[in-house]
């Protein structure tokens, strides 16, 4: 028979002694002189033997790692998805903080909500200041007040032809006739005896974009089709000719002498008069007349009237840019109340993954602190903010519309960052996380007026130089800033800063949601990176038990057939034994 492996050899005893059945047959006869031997037999059924639950068994039992492992990893991805909902809710604060924190550099004006502008126009007389013009301003536009009277709209210069009897019918013209605008090149177009009124004007405006000249169809009643020419562009005329065959004469568009025969609306420029000054534009929309502004001309003013332009801050950005970020701070507490959930035992309940995390922790209170804030006597009730008994933002409308009317200065002031220099030659152009204390800066400029060094205090290595900017070293206080120095000749500057309740919001909040090196992203790409350590793991067990599977199946397959091989040859005993005895 054959032997079976000690390794399994409990489990397997365990097993074959529960599904054993014995029966014991004892016989004894006594005669005179003799005595029959008694005999005992067992047998066992090993189909009575569970093996693919003994397998099973020893499988899990290396799988249970593994199971422990998978469950650290589906708490980190709890975790992981905890921490980007908190990364995401602080990156809109951070967002609606960079709009009113007066972000520095060219790159980040786009942002800066006290920068965009808005055009406000004031009748002065009876005109309709709305229906006579629109104004759009560029953000960053230079404030200012213009009166504005438009005299005259640029108009399109138009001639038609006389009337035709169909469109669609063959004209029988033929020749070449060349049409432009005055000061531009005339294109030739070549007519040929099959085509039709409406295959001309396709004709013509297949050139449009070299001679400035289209064309139109104008039916005038079932019978009645005239040819009608436009200038591309307001305020030019067309010009036209009839190089051979008479095809414009033919039309009716020019007369015997060449010159147009209806001419139904002559070409003419704009004329407006901006604060006195005439000024004339082939144009209704002028573009260049102020940097950053657009005037669209819809209507002239009439006579002795005028329009006010003033360029002035939009409100209604900043408005809006607070109430995005009383939203995005309603939204974050609203987050962090959740994590701090607790059961009626008096535990952290399932839904609060951050339960006590240190990272949620001083995110809370470094936004809270920055919105506690008071800036030069000023705090956030300027802006009609208050917190509630549970800590979440509540806006007055109604405070926030006057102080943006009436105080707009002291609310920049408040919520951004601001640099105060002695000299408007020193120019902000970047800036650090935490500004430094009031200084003065000496700038000393060769011969040529190029700079040659910057220091405080005498010490230059504070700075260094690359043409007109002044760059903060790093590890001093100044990193981060650089300053762009416009004057020619060596002087010191007197320099301060303040710090508004939106610029602490923003750095309170920046380097935490920084994806790259930001604090939350490295707690994230820390987890990420330990679940893939451990998924590995797992996938090795897992993998190692489907192999400790294979082989136990094997061995059983060889103790089954062993322990058959055994019953048969106990079986064959039992019957010699048997027939012994009856002998």
């Amino acid at each position: 028979m054959a032997s079976v492996s000690s390794s399994t050899s409990s489990l397997l005893s365990s097993a074959y002694t529960s599904s054993t059945t014995t029966s014991t047959t004892s016989s004894s006869t006594t005669s005179s002189g003799s005595t029959s031997s008694s005999s005992s037999t067992s047998s066992t059924d090993s189909s009575d033997i569970d093996w693919d639950a003994l397998i099973e068994a020893a499988v899990q039992a290396k799988l249970t790692r593994a199971d422990t492992i998978d469950v650290k990893i589906t708490d980190n991805e709890t975790k992981i998805a905890a921490y980007e909902s908190l990364q995401s809710l602080l990156t809109d604060i951070s967002t609606a903080a960079q709009a009113l924190r007066a972000p520095s550099g060219v790159v980040d004006s786009q942002d800066d909500a006290f920068l965009n502008r808005a055009a406000y126009l004031t009748a002065n007389g009876d005109v309709d200041a709305s229906a006579s013009v629109s104004v759009s301003v560029d953000s960053g536009t230079e404030v200012g007040s213009y009166d504005l009277e438009i005299q005259q709209l640029a108009k399109a210069h138009k001639v038609a032809g006389s009337a035709m009897a169909s469109s669609s019918e063959n004209l029988g013209l033929s020749g070449v006739m060349t049409l432009g605008v005055e000061d531009g090149e005339g294109v030739a177009i070549t007519i040929a005896e099959d085509m039709t009124l409406a295959e001309i004007a396709e004709a013509i405006n297949a050139t449009s974009d070299e001679s400035g000249v289209s064309a139109t169809i104008l039916k005038v009643s079932a019978e009645a089709y005239r040819l009608v020419l436009s200038s591309v562009e307001t305020g030019q005329t067309i010009t036209a000719s009839d190089d051979s065959g008479g095809v414009l004469a033919a039309l009716g568009v020019v007369d015997e002498e060449g010159a147009f025969a209806d001419e139904l609306q002559a070409g003419q420029q704009a004329i407006l008069v901006l604060d006195g000054v005439e000024i004339t534009r082939s144009s209704n929309d002028v573009d260049d007349l102020i940097d950053g502004m657009t005037f669209r001309l819809y209507q002239t003013t009439p006579e002795g009237t005028s329009i006010t332009v003033e360029v002035g801050a939009d409100v209604s950005e900043v408005k809006e840019a607070v109430q995005a970020l009383v939203d995005a701070y309603n939204a974050f507490r609203e987050f962090a109340v959740s994590q701090q959930t607790l059961t009626s035992s008096g535990t952290a309940s399932e839904e609060s993954i951050l339960f006590g995390d240190g990272t949620l922790r001083s995110a809370t209170l470094a936004v809270y602190d920055a919105l506690n804030q008071t800036i030069d006597d000023t705090a956030m009730s300027l802006l009609g903010l208050t917190f509630d008994e549970n800590n979440y933002l509540e806006l007055d409308e109604t405070a926030l519309d006057e102080a943006l009317l009436s105080n707009l200065d002291e609310v920049q002031s408040l919520l951004s960052f601001q640099m105060d220099a002695s000299s408007a030659d020193l120019m902000l152009l970047s800036r650090g996380t935490s500004a430094p204390a009031d200084f003065t800066l000496d700038v000393t400029t060769d011969a040529d007026g190029a700079v040659v060094s910057a220091s405080v205090n005498g010490n230059a290595s504070l700075f260094t130089v690359s043409g007109t900017r002044i760059i903060g070293a790093e590890g001093t206080a100044y990193e981060g800033f650089t300053f762009v120095f416009a004057g020619q000749k060596s002087q010191s500057i007197d320099v301060s800063f303040s710090t508004g309740i939106a610029e602490l919001l923003y750095n309170a909040t920046e380097d935490l949601v920084d994806s790259s090196e930001g604090t939350l992203q490295t707690l994230i790409d820390n987890l990420e990176s330990t679940n893939d350590t451990l998924q590995s793991k797992s996938d090795t067990i897992r993998s190692s038990a489907e192999t400790y599977r294979t082989n136990l199946t094997n061995r059983y397959a060889e103790y089954q057939a062993a322990i058959s091989e055994a019953e048969s040859t106990q079986d064959y005993l039992t019957a010699l034994l048997d027939q012994w005895n009856s002998s």
